[in-house]
């Protein structure tokens, strides 16, 4: 029988719990602010170093003279007299360059990559779907070194090889060769993004439209594709911003000369191969040469900070709710 007098639980030891739990809520809450401030702060350390070098490299440069200048050839003499001991930093050929490979990745990963991912997300199976999406993510698992391998042995040459059997000059490392195998890395970007955005629109608006007659392409069409356009916007522009950050792959298959051309069979350089190369070897970080990687540096963050703030209002201003 229970006795209310002996029975009942100690107030003390449930005070004691109590107050157990309170105080390892407090010391987990603490530790996953810690961690937050930690990225918070070494992302404003990161941004700050960039900053204040490249403030010292404007100091030295113009700042108009770095970005529209059209002609890039940091030098450093050893000597005053020494020819090319001034440089010459104008950034145009190293941004028109980057520009020209990323467009040529997009033309190979936003079609592929999307056109897999509406495949996946309405005509494959169960199960092609969940043994073929996996093996489409390796390729985002491969090293990036992998791929500079495989472009500067296989499909540089490639590309040279067939160029001059139709009578074209084709450069060994041009511009279409690391392209390409930039697009073939990027494609699992897009295509898981947008496989599982378009996998999210509700099922319900399909069996509308098809109560109303339409048929399974149209209503990819006209109702799949609307609804789930923000989410594919937002893998394209995150996509476009991996391929401009991208380092591997054109360090080995691009070129180091800043040439300012359109042709994608001429080698161009990008801003990563030019920060790698300034920093390569013992340096001074008081020349210019040095600090104008840097300035590099800065550009990109704006550039893929830019891209995402893109992202991010295109999302929000073009998302549909569904109930």
């Amino acid at each position: 029988m229970f006795n209310l007098l002996t029975d009942r639980p100690k107030p003390i030891n449930f005070l004691y719990r109590k107050s157990t739990q309170r105080r390892i809520e407090n010391f987990v809450k603490f530790i996953l602010f810690l961690c937050s401030v930690v990225a918070v702060i070494t992302t404003i350390g990161i941004v700050l170093s960039l900053i204040f070098e490249a403030i010292r490299f404007f100091s030295q440069v113009p700042f108009f003279e770095f970005l529209f200048g059209l002609h890039w050839s940091p030098q450093t003499a050893l000597r005053s007299d020494q020819v090319g001991s001034s440089g010459a930093f104008g950034a145009v050929p190293i941004f028109a360059g980057t520009l020209l490979i990323t467009v040529i990745a997009m033309f190979v990963a936003v079609p592929i990559g999307l056109m897999s991912a509406i495949y996946l997300a309405e005509y494959a199976s169960e199960r092609f779907r969940s043994w073929f999406k996996p093996i489409l993510e390796i390729l985002a698992g491969v090293p990036t070194v992998v791929y500079g391998f495989f472009a500067a042995l296989t499909v540089g040459p490639v590309v040279r090889e067939l160029g001059n059997a139709v009578g074209l000059d084709v450069a060994s490392e041009s511009a279409l060769a690391a392209g390409l195998v930039m697009g073939v890395m990027i494609i699992p970007f897009v295509s898981s993004l947008s496989d599982d955005i378009i996998h999210a629109v509700p099922q319900n608006l399909r069996d509308g439209s098809y109560a109303l007659g339409a048929t399974k392409s149209e209503t990819i069409r006209q109702v799949v594709f609307p609804a789930a356009l923000p989410g594919i916007v937002g893998s394209i522009l995150l996509a476009v911003s991996r391929a401009i950050g991208e380092t591997m792959i054109v360090v080995m298959a691009a070129g180091l000369s800043a040439n300012l051309t359109a042709n994608p069979f001429e080698a161009v350089t990008t801003v990563t191969v030019q920060i790698v190369t300034l920093l390569v070897g013992d340096q001074e970080f008081d020349s210019p040469k040095t600090l104008a990687a840097f300035a590099l540096g800065l550009v990109l963050f704006v550039v893929t900070l830019v891209l995402n703030v893109i992202a991010l209002a295109v999302v929000r201003q073009y998302r549909e709710k569904y109930e």
